[in-house]
């Protein structure tokens, strides 16, 4: 959430980093408006309290002279600006509301070197690894190669659960479960993450903190009962909600946790966008890397993150590019983000597996995590941090097309073989 403050305070650069993200100017004009009416509300209580402080005053001064019924006059007086000041400490109140629900509803606003654009058009891409191979052979799709071989059915998950849904078998299954184990294995061995293992239900104060709410309600599975829980979108939600309320000791961060959890997103909205398959699913796995930092270090620890989810890619051989989104196609919460996308050969073209997000003090201020600096001083905002480290479906998918055979086989990526019994192809 951004600072009712700096709003206040900066007024014209949140307009111009607010339209860069094509959000409608109706809402901060009406920002003004309620900041103006709880300006004029505060003084009248203001001016009104000094007049019962001046009349109190009188009523002493009254009695003491034995004038009664002067002093009784004052004090009926006293009781009617007593009223209409709880009237407007009551306007008041509506107005600070107010004011907080149009600012959950606002965006962040984007880092100064984030590219200014409407979509993903304006993306810049900033870095490739590895180049795609080049078939002697006509390259077949995910669902093709594990269909044949059969490690993949979704006819029988459309049976069971409705469209958007998959089943993997064998070699498939053991490949994704073999994908979690050695993700987290880099992330904690190697890079220094915590592993949790969160709750896949979290509630409503939750999804807030991690701004799902209110703007993407329709995009989570909601469970029916008085507890309000649903279930959760990705790991972030609750990872990044752990230290929800608590203060920090700055000695302690910066904080890094990863997890592994299966996801669950109604995607609406999106419907006949990448229907075939398993680029996108109700129900998904991925393995989450969450960072709470001290603000100055939120740029570098941006850029650790990242190259913590391209390491993956790299230890697995699968070609890959950078990208650095414009401001119209970064997610709500995000003041940058990168996206890293796998190379598909059966797309010709590179698709997201990870965005790694840098949400500065925007999410910590919905969740009032802070921390304190030595000496005592005031308490401040962590920054947080979030990325795929990476999609479990989606780098499955990358590994069946790009090691796949001529003859229909998948070769398994070396770095996987210990995590598959050894096993060197799925045939």
């Amino acid at each position: 959430m951004l600072d009712l403050n700096f709003v206040r305070e900066h007024l014209d650069l949140v307009r111009e980093a607010l339209s860069s993200r094509g959000t409608p100017q109706d809402a901060l004009d009406r920002f003004v408006e309620l900041d103006a009416e709880r300006r004029r509300v505060i003084g009248e209580a203001d001016a009104i309290n000094q007049q019962r402080n001046a009349a109190s005053k009188e009523i002493g001064t009254l009695m003491q002279a034995g004038k009664k019924d002067e002093a009784e006059a004052k004090k009926a007086e006293i009781a009617g600006l007593k009223e209409k000041q709880t009237e407007l400490e009551r306007q008041r109140d509506q107005a600070d509301t107010a004011m907080q629900e149009l600012l959950a509803g606002l965006p962040n606003i984007p880092a100064s070197d984030v590219p200014v654009g409407p979509d993903e058009t304006a993306n810049r891409e900033i870095r490739r690894w590895g180049e795609p191979r080049e078939f002697d052979f006509e390259p077949k799709d995910h669902v093709d190669l594990g269909t044949a071989l059969g490690i993949l059915d979704l006819e029988r998950a459309t049976k069971i659960a409705g469209s958007r849904f998959a089943i993997l078998n064998g070699a498939g299954a053991r490949l994704e479960r073999a994908l979690v184990n050695f993700m987290l294995d880099v992330q904690t061995r190697e890079h220094g993450y915590t592993e949790t293992l969160p709750p896949f239900l979290v509630n409503r104060q939750a999804l807030f903190g991690t701004n799902q709410l209110p703007k993407f309600e329709e995009d989570l599975f909601h469970i029916k009962d008085d507890r309000q829980f649903a279930l959760i979108p990705t790991a972030e939600v609750p990872v990044t909600n752990y230290h929800a309320g608590e203060t920090l000791d700055a000695a302690d961060l910066p904080k890094y946790y990863t997890a592994y959890t299966p996801c669950f997103r109604s995607e609406a909205g999106s419907y006949g966008k990448d229907t075939r398959g398993l680029i996108r699913q109700h129900q998904f796995e991925k393995v989450e890397l969450v960072k709470l930092c001290m603000p100055e270090d939120s740029e570098e620890e941006h850029e650790k993150l990242t190259a913590d989810a391209e390491k993956i890619l790299q230890l697995l051989g699968l070609p890959y590019r950078t990208v650095v989104l414009s401001t119209g196609d970064m997610g709500f919460g995000a003041k940058k983000t990168y996206d890293i996308e796998v190379w598909l050969p059966s797309q010709d073209t590179y698709r997201e597996i990870s965005s790694c997000s840098n949400c500065g003090d925007f999410q910590a201020r919905r969740m009032n995590t802070r921390f304190r600096r030595a000496g005592g001083s005031k308490p401040e905002f962590v920054h947080t941090l979030n990325g795929s480290g990476l999609a479990v479906g989606r780098t499955w998918i990358a590994i069946l097309e790009n090691y796949q055979e001529k003859d229909g086989s998948v070769t398994v990526p070396e770095a996987l073989r210990s995590f598959m019994n050894g096993l060197e192809k799925i045939s």
